[in-house]
């Protein structure tokens, strides 16, 4: 899985859709950051509708269908009005809708810390490098791993987050093994992330450190906090 130096990734121009970009929007919220770098910070979450994915244990489910459709303009205008500099696009996949990227464009314009969560799934090469993407690299036991895009490497760099959400044993050593082949650019924080109530977090712990991996370990503080309560 050797990939070669990372590359910036390009802003694709906001009218390469033809038109007004619209948006199937799930939900809009605000919360703190549950996890990744910037955990612990109040954050504006856009959640979009929609995902090719299945992963075995998802937590947003009621994101694959529904919503409201809207355009970019008028999320903008509610983002802004919350008045809170960080925010998360986030889904279902977000980047599984065109609209996402003329999106993530105008939330950068507008000067606030933008982070992506996506899968390894989806093309990342045209998403605005000033937005920092948290890609979740599916392992075995999501029974999705096989929905990783490797040329996706190539385009993490500064700013960027790999995150391995681990259901056991077999998950943390792919992970681990993985890793070594990446090369990833050493910007790039890597994370390790037990499934909430399925791996023990102290025993991924203990692996992350008997094994000296250069990864940061983190739990989702939200589950903590509130548990499954959507909007939270």
């Amino acid at each position: 899985m050797n990939v070669e130096a990372p590359l910036r990734r390009a802003t694709a121009p906001a009218s390469a859709s033809g038109g007004a970009p619209r948006l199937r929007l799930s939900e809009m919220f605000v919360s703190l950051q549950g996890e990744a770098a910037q955990v612990g910070w109040p954050t504006v979450f856009v959640r979009l509708t929609g995902c090719p994915l299945r992963c075995r244990w998802c937590d947003t489910e009621y994101a694959f269908e529904g919503g409201e459709t809207t355009d970019v303009a008028t999320v903008l205008q509610r983002v802004t009005g919350e008045g809170v500099r960080h925010v998360c696009v986030t889904g279902g996949e977000p980047l599984a809708q065109p609209g996402s990227r003329a999106l993530i464009t105008g939330l950068c314009d507008a000067g606030l810390a933008v982070t992506i969560e996506t899968s390894g799934a989806m093309d990342v090469s045209d998403v605005d490098p000033r937005a920092g993407l948290v890609m979740d690299w599916k392992a075995p036991a999501s029974c999705e791993s096989g929905r990783n895009r490797a040329e996706n490497l190539a385009y993490l760099g500064e700013g960027d987050q790999l995150k391995f959400v681990l259901a056991n044993r077999a998950d943390f050593e792919w992970a681990r093994d993985a890793l070594s082949g990446m090369g990833l650019d050493s910007a790039v924080e890597v994370l390790f992330s037990p499934v909430h109530g399925e791996l023990e977090p102290r025993l991924l712990a203990d692996w992350i450190v008997a094994e000296r991996l250069p990864v940061r370990f983190q739990m989702q503080l939200h589950k903590w906090l509130w548990g499954d309560e959507p909007g939270r």
